[in-house]
């Protein structure tokens, strides 16, 4: 008897010493300041593992040495972090701006379908009424959250599909960083793209230039108005 209970306390022993060995842990923060960042997601491109960081920031995942990982999140530039170890980390991610989200018309790149790139994620986010592993499991609240997250990140991009630097630029006189800012405090809102066709987004952009050029010098910045 004691023979087995030594035997299982040794595989128990080698399967916490296997997770510990193949789990990376960090934090997340928007670059050049100590905020945090939840909901990022993170996926590593060698095993398909994926996870989502909690609201303070913090996540863990499977992963290994030679893997690459990639940092997700609407609004921030993507980073990947090739693994060389397993120390905790910390990732620093760069707010985007207009240049840096920009997407080509004429480009072949596909549309983001997170059903066809992650379907195991909706399964694991279904709840089964006799099933209340699935309402509480860590798995299922992050396939849930990161549900959230793909909804949000397929929004984005399809604005960026529209609302283009070289579109908005065929509309308005602005060039370089001017048209960056201009794109940046009057980008237009998910509801908006898919509720206004095409003369109705060129009065709009129009519009905003009118009241852009009204605002002083110093107002012209990079932050969003609220008034679509």
């Amino acid at each position: 008897m004691k023979k087995i209970y030594l035997l299982t306390a040794m595989l128990l022993s080698l399967a916490f010493f296997v997770k510990a060995q193949t789990t990376l842990k960090g934090t997340v923060y928007e670059n050049g300041s100590n905020i945090r960042l939840d909901n990022v997601f993170i996926h590593d491109k060698n095993n398909k593992q994926y996870t989502i960081a909690d609201k303070n920031g913090n996540f863990e995942i499977k992963t290994e040495a030679g893997h690459l990982l990639i940092f997700d999140s609407p609004g921030y530039v993507s980073d990947t972090l090739y693994v060389v170890d397993l120390t905790p980390k910390k990732i620093n991610l760069v707010v985007k701006t207009i240049a840096l989200r920009e997407v080509n018309i004429n480009s072949t790149r596909q549309m983001f379908d997170s059903h066809k790139e992650y379907p195991e994620i909706y399964e694991k986010s279904k709840v089964y009424i006799m099933s209340p592993s699935s309402w509480f499991s860590k798995e299922g609240k992050d396939a849930r959250r990161l549900k959230k997250y793909f909804v949000v990140e397929e929004q984005e991009r399809h604005i960026d599909a529209v609302f283009t630097r070289a579109y908005v630029g065929s509309i308005v006189p602005l060039k370089g960083q001017e048209l960056e800012n201009f794109m940046t405090v009057y980008r237009p809102s998910y509801a908006f793209v898919t509720n206004n066709n095409g003369p109705s987004m060129a009065a709009y952009i129009n519009d905003s230039y009118k009241k852009y050029m009204a605002l002083p010098p110093e107002k012209r910045t990079l932050q969003r108005l609220s008034d679509h």
